[in-house]
């Protein structure tokens, strides 16, 4: 999967906060979200579902569309590429980075020390 563009994400947006979705509710999510005309909504839509983005049924009287690439996949996709661009791959850098300019709460610590265990052990186990 190749990597989702910043208009592809609103689109994807909308449509995993609630599926199947006909075309006029999109159009007008995307209107709100974004101010998006109809007509670059419905470009769009028409990209991503020849890109094997989300799916289209045409019943007639309206399309109804749903996404093919799953949430969790594309974040996956995207947290990979940022890593990759702007930490040069280093996870090290990127908690160490967003470390030093938050202030974190003792849970948050705490939840993180509990992540970097748990890698530990799957490292070692």
């Amino acid at each position: 999967m190749k990597a989702l563009s910043e208009a592809e994400w609103n689109i994807m947006e909308s449509l995993w906060e609630e599926c199947p979705k006909v075309g006029s509710r999109i159009v007008a999510d995307m209107a709100g979200r974004v101010g998006w005309s109809r007509s670059t909504t419905l470009t769009m839509l028409k990209r991503m579902t020849e890109k094997g983005l989300i799916a289209c049924e045409d019943n007639g009287r309206m399309r109804v569309y749903a996404p093919l690439v799953e949430r969790e996949a594309a974040v996956k996709k995207e947290t990979d590429n940022f890593l990759k661009r702007v930490y040069n791959g280093s996870a090290s850098m990127l908690v160490s980075s967003f470390i030093k300019r938050q202030r974190l709460s003792a849970e948050e610590l705490s939840e993180l020390r509990q992540i970097l265990d748990k890698a530990e052990e799957e490292r070692n186990g």
